[in-house]
């Protein structure tokens, strides 16, 4: 296996991960409540946890 003959200076390592850096979250806003959320994921309104719009379990539902 080939081996780099020099060591990678910390610039040139950090000029090539410029590009990594992690994408800004998109919010929307709930059609039924109001809230904003990040899409595509669960929220919680007060005790429910909803998702698209939608009531998926309660607090009283767990217990």
């Amino acid at each position: 296996m080939p081996h780099p003959k020099r060591r990678f200076s910390k610039t040139r390592t950090a000029k090539r991960r410029t590009h990594q850096a992690a994408p800004e979250v998109t919010l929307s806003t709930c059609s039924t409540t109001g809230e904003m959320h990040v899409r595509h994921r669960a929220y919680k309104v007060g005790d429910d946890l909803m998702y698209r719009g939608k009531v998926l379990t309660t607090k009283s539902a767990e217990e």
